[in-house]
């Protein structure tokens, strides 16, 4: 088998499945209608475009949004975004969205009974600097039910967006954490059938992150291109 075939194989077996039948919604993500061309620039002349004054340094602290401490354990979340070359990505849109500790979002979709907590949004956003650094100090989140199957639950994770130079180039995923017993259970992260893709998701803990008597600490890349690209969410109808 040529090299081109073997690379071409492990990319599709990275992929996750958009007909996985655990995961219910994915059944929804086959395309029902014929292919129609789009310009994507002329989508691009309506959308905001970001800059380092866009972006206040403050609102990478979820903990920090509102009056009051939120509740939880409070964390920092920071890692590197990088190319399939291993160069950082500069200047990069990092946006992050969460529920709480209780495993609740401020949605009015969300009916989980849990409670919310006034003090945290659970939402975010960042630049990355000069090295492809992203940073976040935050909560971590709790599971929640989703009603995909009788006793479902979600591990705990952080939705993750990142936006190149125009909104037409975005990516999105999620951050996992270590340990978590739900993970094996759950259909989404099930769904990405490569194994080592599916590691690539959970981040890892590290003490030199953490600040004495304040937070712990995770590590977490992306990288968006190449054979160890992070998982990303696929396009809608794709």
């Amino acid at each position: 088998m040529t090299s081109i075939h073997l690379l071409h194989r492990r990319s599709r077996d990275c992929a996750p499945r958009l007909d996985f039948a655990p995961y219910r919604s994915s059944l929804l993500r086959h395309p029902t209608k014929s292919p129609q061309h789009a310009d994507p620039e002329g989508v691009e002349l309506w959308s905001p475009v970001f800059g380092e004054r866009d972006v206040d340094p403050l609102e990478a602290d979820l903990t920090a949004q509102h009056g009051g401490e939120p509740v939880g354990e409070r964390m920092i979340v920071t890692g590197r975004v990088l190319d399939g070359e291993g160069r950082p990505v500069r200047g990069q849109l990092v946006e992050i969205w969460q529920a709480n500790a209780a495993g609740r979002y401020i949605h009015k979709r969300d009916r989980h009974p849990a409670p919310i907590d006034p003090n945290f949004t659970g939402v975010g956003r960042c630049l990355t600097d000069a090295a492809g650094t992203y940073r976040f100090t935050t909560i971590k989140p709790g599971p929640y039910p989703w009603r995909n199957h009788h006793n479902a639950w979600r591990p705990a994770h952080i939705h993750f967006s990142l936006f190149g130079r125009e909104f037409t180039q975005r990516v999105v995923t999620q951050m996992y954490f270590p340990g978590d017993p739900l993970s094996d259970l759950d259909p989404i992260f099930r769904s990405i059938v490569d194994p080592v893709a599916r590691g690539r998701l959970i981040a890892s803990y590290d003490h030199a992150v953490t600040r004495h008597e304040w937070c712990t600490g995770y590590r977490w890349d992306i990288v968006l291109t190449g054979s160890h690209r992070t998982w990303t969410e696929p396009e809608e109808g794709q």
